[in-house]
């Protein structure tokens, strides 16, 4: 009777400690797994918006994707309007223009109208199909101000990352949907002068027609009269036509225009849209220490402009503001020496 119970404690103490060891192995395991995510894991650096930044990470992947494959749409998306918008003019306005006014004012139509379309055409067409500018891959010695994070490689000033070309872009301003491009160093110049000029075409669509968009608008509202009136299948798709032109015009004079004037903005201060933001902190930062920060990229607002379109003399703001050219930009955009023709002054302290 006293050795079954001895064997009895026996079995009891032996399912304890067997019991007791397999509880602590569970707890070695969860304290090495959370040893090796935090290792993993572990940046001095980590703050609340590197972790949203990660959670959102699958989203901002979704969005880097389709913005990529449909940026091929967007471009035939643009050409088919505007292509529209040509057709209406020449099929519907310019004939009534040439009947109406006086020859004074066909040839000002006719000049403006083929002077802006052709500006139109030709800076759209180099925004697409000018790189941006990229770093050179093979060389090491490029004068860089920090490491790409994605790239592992040197990211000079004014460099920045793009997440849907997967590559650094020099003088990164956005990438384009519209464009299905980058904007950068090398076609900054073409983008903002399509936006300025596209602009400029549908105002004047929009004021050149607004007669002829009242008179459809009036026609079209006696349609459900009765008795209906006599308009014909023609003179219908006219006045449809025009008030497509009128409201797809103004509209886009509206957004594209704003647009516009956000980027002759950052033009003016010498800043892209990236280094407005990356810059805003850093003033914000400086003046709590009680000091001022100055953007070694500006010289001033009129410098500024003439550096942007390359105007190096008077006859250049002809040339090559207000006639197609295909002049590169200052620079290589790896270094950010201001030229000879620019006035400068002395800067304390680097925008990154």
């Amino acid at each position: 009777m006293r050795s079954c119970r001895r064997m009895f404690l026996r079995c009891l103490r032996l399912g304890h400690r067997r019991k007791c060891r397999f509880l602590s192995r569970i707890f070695d395991y969860l304290r090495y797994g959370r040893l090796c995510v935090v290792s993993l894991s572990y940046n001095s650096f980590t703050n609340s918006d590197v972790v949203i930044d990660s959670l959102f990470e699958p989203i901002y992947w979704l969005v880097d994707h389709l913005t990529r494959w449909f940026g091929i749409v967007f471009v035939a998306l643009v050409i088919l309007l505007t292509s529209s918008i040509v057709l209406i003019v020449y099929i519907c306005v310019l004939p009534l223009i040439l009947q109406t006014y006086s020859t004074a004012w066909i040839w000002w139509h006719v000049g403006y109208g083929h002077w802006n379309l052709v500006m139109i055409v030709f800076h759209y067409y180099k925004a697409i199909t000018t790189p941006p500018g990229y770093p050179p891959q093979n060389k090491i010695d490029i004068p860089s101000v920090s490491i790409c994070r994605k790239c592992i490689a040197p990211k000079p000033a004014r460099t920045h990352h793009c997440s849907i070309c997967s590559r650094c872009v020099l003088r990164m301003d956005h990438h384009c949907p519209w464009l299905n491009n980058c904007v950068g160093h090398y076609n900054h110049r073409y983008f903002f002068s399509f936006c300025l000029f596209m602009t400029m075409g549908c105002i004047y669509c929009s004021i050149s027609s607004r007669e002829m968009f009242r008179e459809a608008y009036s026609a079209i509202e006696t349609y459900n009269q009765t008795p209906p009136p006599t308009f014909s299948f023609k003179e219908r798709m006219f006045h449809k036509c025009i008030i497509y032109l009128w409201v797809l015009c103004s509209s886009v004079a509206l957004a594209l225009g704003a647009l516009t004037l956000w980027h002759a903005m950052l033009i003016t201060r010498g800043e892209t849209s990236i280094e407005r933001h990356i810059n805003k902190k850093e003033r914000k930062r400086l003046q709590e220490k009680g000091k001022v920060f100055n953007n070694p990229y500006n010289y001033g607002r009129c410098q500024n402009w003439r550096l942007f379109f390359g105007v190096e003399s008077e006859q250049h703001w002809i040339s090559r503001v207000l006639l197609p050219s295909s002049h590169p930009p200052h620079g290589n955009g790896l270094t950010w020496n201001a030229p000879s023709w620019i006035s400068t002054k002395q800067k304390s302290l680097l925008a990154i």
